[in-house]
C-alpha cells in the first residue's frame, strides 16, 4: 500500500465524541451543583462557597483543556452552557436560602440580569430550538464578577460586588440577544458582537470559517 492509498488522519478525532476530559469535567460540576444546595439547605455558607469557588475554577479549566487537547465539539459546547446555568442557578438558590433577609433588599439588582437571561435563553431556542452558547469575552468577565459577589455576600463582606455583577450580567445578556439576532444560524463560541458580524459577513459571501476555533 502506498502512502497514498493511507486513509486519511481524522483532523479533529474529538468532534463527535461524547466522553472527553471536558466533558466529563462539566459532569462533575453538574453533579457538584446540587451539593450546593444540600449545604445551603443545612446552613453552612463556608462549606458553600468553597465548594462553588472549585466548580468556578471546573468552568475555567474544561475549556482550556478542551482548547489544548483539540476535544471542542458542538456538544462540549452545549454542556458546558447547562452545566453554567445549572451552576449558577443552584448559586441564586442557595444565596437565597442563606442570605433571604439581606437578597430581598437587593431584588431589583438581581430582577434585571435574571429577565435578560431569560430573554435570551427564550429568544435562541424561539430561533435555533438551543439556548445559545457563545461562550463571549463579557461571559468570561462576568463569572469572574459573579464569584466575587458570592464570596463577598456569603461571607458578609459587602453588597457591592454583587451589584457589579448584577451589572456586568445585564449587559453580558444584551449582547448575547444582539449576537443572535445577527446570527442566522446557531454557532458555538463566538467571543463578541463584533465576531458575531464578521462572522455574518463571511457568511454571506461563502468564505471558509475555521471550526475548531473561537471566533475573535
Amino acid at each position: 500500500m502506498t502512502l497514498q492509498d493511507d486513509p486519511p488522519v481524522e483532523s479533529e478525532p474529538y468532534k463527535n465524541r461524547y466522553l472527553t476530559i471536558p466533558n466529563v469535567i462539566c459532569g462533575f460540576r453538574i453533579v457538584g451543583s446540587l451539593a450546593l444546595l444540600g449545604l445551603a439547605i443545612s446552613g453552612r455558607p463556608t462549606a458553600f462557597v468553597v465548594l462553588f469557588v472549585v466548580l468556578h475554577m471546573s468552568d475555567w479549566i474544561d475549556g482550556r483543556l478542551a482548547r489544548w487537547l483539540h476535544q471542542r465539539s458542538d456538544f462540549g459546547a452545549r454542556l458546558d452552557s447547562l452545566s453554567d446555568a445549572i451552576l449558577y442557578g443552584c448559586l441564586i438558590i442557595g444565596c437565597l436560602l442563606l442570605k433571604w433577609e439581606v437578597l430581598q433588599k437587593e431584588a431589583i439588582w438581581l430582577a434585571v440580569p435574571l429577565i435578560c437571561y431569560a430573554i435570551t435563553v427564550g429568544y435562541g431556542l424561539w430561533k435555533y430550538g438551543r439556548v445559545p452558547s457563545y461562550h463571549t469575552q463579557f461571559a468570561k468577565w462576568g463569572n469572574w464578577l459573579v464569584l466575587a459577589a458570592a464570596v463577598a455576600l456569603l461571607l458578609d463582606w459587602s453588597l457591592w460586588p454583587l451589584r457589579i455583577a448584577a451589572i456586568g450580567g445585564t449587559v453580558t445578556n444584551l449582547e448575547t440577544i444582539a449576537m443572535t439576532y445577527v446570527l442566522p444560524n446557531w454557532t458555538a463560541d463566538v467571543l463578541s458582537l463584533r465576531a458575531a458580524l464578521r462572522l455574518r459577513s463571511a457568511q454571506r459571501q461563502g468564505s471558509p470559517v475555521p471550526a475548531d476555533s473561537p471566533q475573535e
